[in-house]
């Protein structure tokens, strides 16, 4: 009689999903990873995507590409509409997928602190298309800018307010001024593209709050010197269309980027098991659900402080131990029927936190040893082309970062997707300055 293999179901193809699908490649069972996308993302790198510096396909590859060509890994392009954990099946808009083991992998999304509203208003940065509407944004404004003869209108074309100051708000900011102030300003004639407004708010009175002193101090610095104006202490109030709110003041800008807040997807919160204000997981030690051994969840949808009182981070290097010891502990409970009680609580190790601020600037701090400048930098850059999955993507990323630094240039400056730009012109009141020289 055939012996049934176990089926294990993984959601979510992040960097904890493809470890865990890696690890459980060529074993005795059965794996299906479910995810809504044909691709892996390094979404670390998407404000590059976002600032022109790096194409879509430099930081993604396809799923099924990225894992090893074995009979027991199966893929499916599908989204998770429901999750029962009694019945043990995932639910799709296209199907039922039963599971023995199931890993929940699905990511963040933006978290608004229970303001909905502001999603319409701006742009988060969790996906490519969040990166490329964000691109094309701030590239149109500049070309309607240009054709505007009203310096009012101009100003608030070019300007860019990012909300949030951790790794996220501050590598976009460093970026942004860099486009604004080094690159387009070759590319214009009516217009300054130096004159812009690059505003980093913060509602706290620190930017990198996670980082330690003199780090998040020589940050503000550098961004100061490269022109991003710091509002710091600067909760919102509100954010309307074109405008965003604090307590003193009210800015109108073109392009509003959310990067304050992320929180788990909806779903976590069908599931009846406890999770924290923004629907984070409280998984056990061993990253299981609670009164559900067979049921895993990883990567940034967990809150977890493991045995040495570490706050396990939502971060790539974090996700992927995590994707390991699972397969670990499915893999030998398959193999020798051990039973799941025995497992040892997940221990994080700790490889340090770094964010980029611009060119030759970045800050980093690996245990007691606290980085910053070009060094940083430098570490920075080895760091993510060792984590960017193959090879063709790291030796692509690799020659665009060498030809921006040297020559201070985009190569994905392309706007797309625009509904109809004859309308948006118009509907802005812009009259054309353009004079043809014979």
């Amino acid at each position: 009689m055939k012996k049934v293999r176990k089926q294990v179901v993984i959601l979510g193809a992040g960097f904890g999903g493809l470890a865990c699908a890696k690890r459980l490649a060529n074993t005795d069972c059965e794996v299906t990873i479910i995810d809504k996308n044909n691709h892996h993302l390094f979404q670390p790198l998407l404000y590059q995507v976002a600032t022109a510096g790096l194409s879509m396909p430099e930081i993604a590859k396809p799923i099924r590409s990225s894992l090893p060509k074995n009979e027991n890994i199966h893929v499916i392009m599908d989204e998770v509409s429901g999750i029962n954990l009694h019945e043990k099946i995932i639910l799709t808009p296209n199907r039922t997928v039963k599971y023995d083991y199931l890993v929940i992998g699905l990511g963040v999304v933006n978290d608004y602190f229970g303001h909905d509203e502001w999603a319409k208003h701006t742009v988060g940065l969790k996906s490519l298309e969040e990166a490329s509407k964000i691109r094309n944004s701030v590239l149109h404004a500049y070309e309607r800018a240009e054709l505007s003869d009203n310096p009012k209108e101009q100003q608030r074309l070019m300007t860019m307010v990012v909300i949030g100051g951790g790794p996220t708000g501050v590598e976009m900011a460093g970026a942004l001024a860099e486009l604004a102030h080094h690159v387009l300003p070759r590319d214009f004639k009516n217009i300054n593209p130096k004159n812009s407004r690059i505003i980093l708010a913060e509602a706290s009175d620190k930017i990198l709050g996670q980082f330690s002193e003199p780090l998040p101090c020589k940050a503000k610095d550098t961004l100061e010197k490269m022109g991003v104006e710091m509002m710091l202490s600067s909760p919102v109030k509100d954010i309307r269309h074109k405008r965003v709110e604090f307590d003193d003041v009210a800015i109108d800008a073109e392009n509003i980027i959310w990067a304050a807040g992320v929180g788990a997807p909806a779903i976590t919160r069908s599931l009846d098991v406890p999770v924290d204000r923004s629907g984070k997981i409280l998984v056990n030690p061993d990253c299981t659900l609670p009164d559900h051994p067979e049921v895993f969840a990883i990567g940034d949808i967990v809150k977890l402080t493991d045995p040495l009182n570490q706050k396990v981070p939502g971060v790539s290097p974090a996700a992927i131990q995590m994707g390991n010891y699972v397969a670990k502990h499915i893999k030998n409970e398959i193999d020798s029927s051990t039973p799941m009680l025995d497992r040892k609580p997940f221990v994080y190790f700790d490889k340090g936190s770094m964010a980029t601020i611009g060119r030759s600037a970045a800050v980093a701090s690996i245990g007691k040893i606290n980085l910053s400048g070009f060094i940083a930098w430098t570490l920075w850059l080895f760091i993510h082309l060792v984590f960017l999955i193959g090879f063709r993507n790291k030796i692509a990323v690799l020659v665009q970062w060498v030809y921006s630094y040297v020559n201070y240039k985009r190569g994905a400056r392309i706007i797309t997707n625009l509904k109809n730009p004859q309308q948006l012109v118009s509907e802005d009141k812009i009259k054309s300055k353009i004079t043809v020289r014979h």
